[in-house]
């Protein structure tokens, strides 16, 4: 029984005597030392033979089940025998359970394996914000000093660290923009690696001084690099890894085109009405049906927005040519996607960018020309596969870990802890092929 007992605490080198049962529901466990080498002197590694005294600790670890553990280590105290050794006398220890070592440990992995805020594990095992944070740094360098996996993908993305402040300028009466922060990571695209690190910025030399600190060997093996539409992330690739293939995911074109179909609704909405759009005004009704695609709406759908739009004079113009810009940009993407014949895609493309020359609004030519200086790293993510929904993912995650923490004042804590709870699975898979 005492052995179960042991072995269900996962403690090497104590031995439970007996278990009480205390009037609370909870269990008081009394250990003894099982272990030989716990006579060692921590100074001078000399064995002790002649005992001191007796002592009686209380190491607390993690809950064991609903109603938890109390213990109650018996310990000896020994007189260490070695004429120049510092330290007279000690208790004794093991590896397992140094002063208070274990429950320090068992709080670092709660945040770094389960995802627990810092404050909630202090709470929960009964110790202070600094103590628990100390031992999360201690059990965050398995993660931060152990070595990159190699990947074949680098996804590449930024996201916003806090909200963005604006301040009314004094002479002029003006909002600016004070403080907008952001931060830069960088993740496994393809494999488990999941975020492989995190810089403060999203500038161009942000970028490659991170990639300073990577091994030579390690970038000349990243073959393709997933970005969104940001020429700062795409003039970094080319300095600092000259060789790789830029992807960009055929998502974020789209989005841009219906970003592009909103601005241009709002604008002559603005022009033509002297207002914002309303429940009175068609557009404003159909906006949602424009963002989505032809094939997603019936005919019925579709001719109910046509039909209503073909009486709003300037406003349908503007509004319907824009919407065909941004239906021949999927067209065009879908063929090249469905691996049409090179000439179909390169008509479909012409077509696309002939129609939005043609017009006379900047949303729908400034769309073309973003499209057409983007359009080898599109095609590349055709070709290849390979997009930045990973990061896009793990983006996801560093908010919830934010905000879970109602906020970080130090960028550098919030940086460790998202780099922890995003690489779970990428340790988990490590431990899994090492079995």
């Amino acid at each position: 029984m005492l052995n179960d007992t042991t072995l269900l605490l996962d403690l090497d080198g104590v031995s439970v005597v007996r278990v009480e049962r205390l009037a609370g529901g909870g269990r008081r466990v009394h250990l003894v030392t099982a272990d030989e080498a716990a006579r060692a002197c921590p100074a001078c590694g000399v064995f002790a033979t002649r005992v001191k005294g007796s002592a009686v600790t209380r190491p607390r670890d993690l809950p064991y089940g609903e109603s938890g553990l109390e213990f109650r280590w018996h310990k000896r105290r020994w007189w260490c025998r070695e004429a120049g050794c510092p330290r007279r006398s000690f208790t004794e220890q093991i590896p397992q359970i140094p002063a208070g070592a274990r429950l320090r440990g068992a709080a670092g992995r709660r945040i770094r394996d389960a995802g627990c805020t810092v404050i909630q594990a202090a709470r929960d095992l009964h110790l202070s914000w600094p103590t628990v944070m100390e031992a999360f740094r201690a059990q965050a360098r398995e993660v931060t000093e152990g070595p990159l996996p190699q990947v074949a993908v680098l996804g590449i993305d930024e996201t916003r660290r806090g909200w963005p402040r604006w301040e009314r300028d004094a002479d002029t009466g003006k909002w600016r923009l004070t403080r907008d922060r952001w931060h830069t990571g960088f993740v496994d695209a393809l494999g488990h690696g999941g975020l492989l690190g995190q810089v403060e910025g999203r500038t161009a030399a942000d970028v490659l001084a991170w990639l300073a600190t990577t091994d030579l060997d390690w970038r000349r093996g990243i073959g393709h690099v997933a970005i969104d539409m940001s020429a700062t992330y795409r003039a970094a690739i080319r300095i600092g890894l000259p060789h790789v293939t830029v992807v960009v995911d055929h998502f974020h074109v789209v989005q841009l085109a219906n970003k592009m179909l909103s601005m241009v609704r709002r604008r002559t909405t603005a022009e033509s009405r002297g207002r914002r759009g309303g429940t009175s005004d068609p557009e404003w009704k159909a906006r949602r049906r424009l963002l989505l695609g032809r094939e997603d709406l019936t005919d019925d759908q579709f001719a109910t927005m046509w039909n209503t739009l073909l009486s709003e004079g300037k406003i349908r113009q503007t509004l319907l040519t824009a919407w065909i810009a941004k239906e021949n940009l999927r067209t065009l993407l879908a063929l090249a996607r469905t691996g049409a014949g090179r000439h179909r895609v390169g008509r479909a493309r012409w077509k696309f960018l002939t129609w939005c020359a043609d017009s006379d609004i900047p949303e729908v030519r400034r769309l073309a020309t973003t499209g057409d200086r983007w359009w080898p790293e599109v095609a590349a993510f055709i070709r290849t596969g390979h997009s930045n929904a990973k990061s896009e993912g793990i983006n996801r995650v560093i908010k919830l870990i934010a905000r879970n923490a109602f906020g970080f004042r130090n960028p550098a804590n919030q940086r460790l802890r998202t780099r922890c709870v995003t690489t779970r699975r990428a340790r988990w898979h490590l431990r899994t092929a090492q079995l």
